[in-house]
């Protein structure tokens, strides 16, 4: 008998990646603190909000396999989060533009009753073109990506303000790397084909 999947986030991006599995998942919030700690580095960050995230919903569903997953977007090594509305998103792209950002997107499974505990990181190296004032204005009136890191969506009209994406997952940029969280949940012992 297969473990029940919760994926652990209310992010609908990381929902939408999940339900490509074609895998009966449920979805419960993580209910964790993201704030960065003294000295934190976007990686670190990505790394340890995925594993609090998983193992905060494992806390609750200890039989279920759980993902709990986090994107920091790291400008020379300064985490750009979430901006929350259009003018920290104009702030956040206009200091993006013409630089290199890693999106540092990390996955974590667990399970408790088992104590299957897997943590990787999928980095996503990302070049912003040359962006006028009134291109970032116009792209932000558009998509509105105001719950994105670093104010950008790739899936959508955001691939225009990208000059190069750089990754050995795909799906990575948009917040849940399906092939790390396929390797991981196969080892987890869930059945994905």
């Amino acid at each position: 008998m297969q473990r029940p999947v919760i994926l652990a986030s209310t992010s609908r991006y990381r929902r939408e990646l999940m339900n490509r599995l074609h895998l009966p998942f449920d979805v419960h919030a993580p209910e964790v603190d993201e704030t960065a700690l003294v000295g934190e580095t976007p990686r670190a960050l990505a790394e340890r909000l995925a594993l609090e995230k998983a193992n905060a919903v494992a806390a609750r569903f200890p039989e279920a396999v759980v993902i709990g997953s986090d994107q920091v977007a790291d400008l020379a090594g300064e985490a750009l989060g979430k901006p929350g509305d259009h003018a920290r998103a104009t702030a956040q792209l206009r200091r993006m533009r013409g630089q290199t950002l890693i999106f540092q997107t990390a996955v974590a499974v667990v399970c408790h009753a088992t104590g299957f505990v897997q943590r990787d990181l999928a980095p996503v190296r990302v070049v912003f073109r040359e962006l006028s004032d009134a291109a970032i204005d116009r792209y932000l009136l558009v998509e509105q990506p105001y719950d994105c890191a670093g104010s950008a969506k790739s899936e959508g009209l955001g691939i225009a303000l990208l000059s190069a994406i750089d990754s050995d997952d795909p799906t990575a940029l948009v917040g849940l790397p399906l092939i790390r969280t396929c390797q991981m949940l196969r080892a987890a012992g869930v059945e994905l084909l």
